[in-house]
């Protein structure tokens, strides 16, 4: 009787742990994307504006996040004349991800502002900026054209909700 008692505690355990882990939810799929790729293809289709390269070593004066936390990084940014931006980052882990998108909304935010005292066209565009994550990556983009920016970063492995 002991025996029963003692194997079928291990079934309910057993089964316990099937169900624990089933049901942790979240995407276990790992995520791996080639920056340079998702951003030239952003980069070559959805602003009219011509964007330049920032230097990698600037972008944490930028986004103002912490080095450590962010693994690669690249940025296509506006002189000025437009509010149109792209930063895909690879960043250590997803909570540093989440942060990033965090920081992300703080840029939108400030640009917003600064474009609402000299140039307010560009700030429906900030309004609208994508702003996503997917694993360990986080996405911006500020864009003439959100639909296609929707369907490269889809193309890419991005959930836009």
């Amino acid at each position: 009787m002991k025996k029963i008692k003692r194997g079928f505690c291990a079934f309910l355990i057993a089964a316990m742990a099937m169900v624990l882990t089933a049901c942790s939810g979240g995407d276990s799929k790992q995520v791996s994307l080639d920056l340079a790729r998702v951003s030239e293809d952003l980069n070559g289709t959805i602003s009219t504006d011509k964007l330049t390269q920032a230097d990698s070593s600037m972008l944490s004066s930028i986004y103002f996040f912490e080095e450590d936390q962010v693994k690669e990084i690249v940025a296509f940014l506006s002189s000025g004349a437009t509010a149109d931006e792209i930063c895909v980052c690879e960043c250590k882990d997803a909570d540093a991800a989440a942060s990033m998108k965090k920081l992300f909304k703080s840029r939108v935010e400030s640009q917003s502002e600064l474009y609402a005292s000299y140039k307010a066209e560009e700030v429906d565009k900030l309004d609208n900026a994508l702003i996503e994550t997917v694993g360990n990556y986080a996405v911006l983009v500020v864009s003439d054209d959100y639909d296609t920016a929707r369907n490269i970063l889809t193309k890419h492995g991005f959930k836009i909700g």
